[in-house]
């Protein structure tokens, strides 16, 4: 089965030939048919510390943007007015670089210096249709409530946006919380924990008008080595095609045995901020299929680290 997926996947891979924010978007050319008219479309990483995935996301976001309208960004995991980003971009006042170091550490990044900067350059291009940060779009939900709830109301925050603003919106996150997850199981942690997550509601929600895109990778150092998945992962599979980088419609059509792979449940590596190479088969969500967690999936085979602004010179 593997080498029937491994020839399916060299032969319907789009190749990605770009990690620099600003470079062309024509290796990115095949999403404007996957998301359509979508109207919430989530990033979510495997990693939130690798830079070829956190540059192609925010490529990903600039033709969201650029060619199909999308006019809200939600970036998981702080509040951007609470640190001054949102007036920055509609207005240009403050430094951005110093509100990030306000913020929380994933975002402390050059990386997100960069996005940030981004979305202050197409406003002053488009002064009459900008772009903007979603506005508190996590309620303040205690880790006591419990990661179930923590989930719930990342949904909610971002259906609510939408209803009251009717942008289409880009939610930039954690895989864990962007796959369509009814319920998934993250780990480690013990005992395991297994509950509905974000991408589900937003589905249930929006239904094929969210596409849920994973950004996921083989190995790499992000910051510290992380050698390559376990062979029963989806990820060593994705690893194996001989790409060093592509882009895969998992809605693509296939013969039987490449769909049984994609239907049939597996697990997905998953690299928090804490990381044991010597158990690095612990990392990972499961309890879903590949083709049931995500419409599309960014594959990198080789990642290096994102660029801390507390290191920047």
């Amino acid at each position: 089965m593997i080498e029937a997926v491994t020839r399916w996947i060299g032969q319907h891979a789009h190749r990605l030939t770009a990690f620099d924010p600003e470079a062309p978007l024509s290796d990115l050319r095949p999403m404007v048919d996957i998301v359509g008219d979508a109207e919430v479309v989530a990033i979510g990483s495997s990693t939130r510390q690798a830079r070829e995935l956190s540059v192609l996301s925010h490529r990903i976001v600039r033709l969201l943007v650029e060619e199909l309208g999308f006019r809200s960004v939600a970036l998981e995991g702080d509040d951007a007015s609470r640190v001054g980003l949102d007036e920055y971009i509609r207005t240009g006042v403050g430094d951005p670089r110093a509100m990030l170091s306000e913020a929380r550490s994933f975002w402390q990044t050059e990386e997100i210096l960069e996005l940030v900067r981004w979305m202050r350059s197409f406003n002053l291009r488009h002064p009459e249709d900008p772009v903007r940060f979603v506005g508190a779009f996590q309620e303040q939900i205690s880790p006591l409530d419990g990661l179930a709830s923590i989930e719930q109301s990342l949904a909610e925050g971002t259906i609510r946006w939408y209803e009251r603003t009717a942008d289409k919106i880009v939610y930039w996150g954690g895989l864990a919380h962007t796959a369509v997850g009814d319920p998934r199981t993250v780990s480690p942690s013990s005992p395991p924990l297994t509950h509905r997550n974000a991408g589900s509601y937003l589905r249930e929600r929006f239904g094929a008008d969210y596409v849920s895109i994973g950004m996921t990778f083989h190995h790499g150092t992000a910051p510290y080595p992380i050698p390559a998945p376990p062979a029963e992962f989806a990820d060593a599979a994705l690893g194996n095609a001989g790409l060093d980088a592509y882009l895969l419609d998992l809605r693509a059509d296939g013969p039987a045995p490449v769909r049984a792979w994609l239907d049939t449940p597996t697990m997905t590596r998953l690299i928090g901020p804490e990381y044991d190479p010597d158990d690095n088969a612990a990392y990972h969500i499961s309890g879903g299929s590949l083709a049931n967690w995500f419409d599309v999936v960014l594959h990198a085979r080789e990642v290096t680290p994102v660029r801390s602004l507390a290191n920047a010179h």
